[in-house]
């Protein structure tokens, strides 16, 4: 365990080989930030946001909750969403997972998760949503894994729900929505290939914000 008092030599160490490298470092992370991308992850301590995209300082805005959900009545990561669409204006929205994902599996053990149960049910909803696909997997780290995939691409679409994306995306034709995994055991992101254009078409049947889709 590295000591408490250790972690501001470790800072002055991160400064000074930042600067080494680039004399202008602290002049451009002080100034304002106009990241590209906007990434929702989860809070697991070994999935580094922005060094395992190889972004520097400035170039991610990043957002993390356990189990990187995005759900309508969190104010925070709605919050988050808003203001890299609307003021950071962010070309891409990446939900990030990760695979062996302690808040996924938590969500399905059958025990009392105190302040975590309502928040945990929403990966509960996912399973219930992919119930016949998941139980047809028989190998239980297998059925895990898809669920962690399933839980990304879940949100995502949660994302292509929010006004504030359909609106800025039918005006300037970004933000794109992303889904991916992370695997602890490669270090390396895959991809699911989510059909950004075709998802939100098929959402806006039912999620339309903006007023551009006409109900019969």
């Amino acid at each position: 365990m590295i000591p408490y008092e250790q972690l501001f030599e470790n800072n002055r160490k991160w400064v000074a080989e930042n600067v080494a490298r680039n004399v202008d470092f602290l002049k451009k992370l002080s100034a304002d930030q106009t990241p590209e991308y906007l990434y929702i992850g989860c809070s697991d301590s070994r999935v580094p946001a922005n060094e395992i995209i190889g972004l520097e300082p400035g170039e991610v805005f990043v957002h993390r909750n356990v189990a990187n959900l995005v759900v309508s009545i969190d104010v925070n990561v709605m919050s988050v969403i808003n203001y890299a669409v609307r003021h950071l204006h962010v070309k891409h929205i990446i939900i990030c997972g990760h695979y062996n994902c302690g808040g996924v599996k938590a969500a399905m053990l059958p025990a009392d998760m105190g302040i975590l149960n309502p928040w945990l049910r929403n990966i509960r909803d996912v399973y219930r949503l992919h119930e016949a696909e998941l139980d047809a997997i028989a190998d239980m780290d297998a059925r895990y894994d898809r669920l962690v995939e399933l839980n990304v691409i879940e949100q995502a679409l949660n994302v292509l729900k929010t006004a504030v994306v359909q609106e800025h995306y039918l005006e300037n034709g970004y933000p794109a929505v992303h889904a991916w995994v992370f695997s602890l055991e490669s270090g390396l992101l895959k991809d699911l290939n989510f059909d950004f254009k075709g998802n939100l078409q098929q959402i806006q049947k039912l999620y339309d914000l903006t007023g551009s889709v006409k109900h019969k």
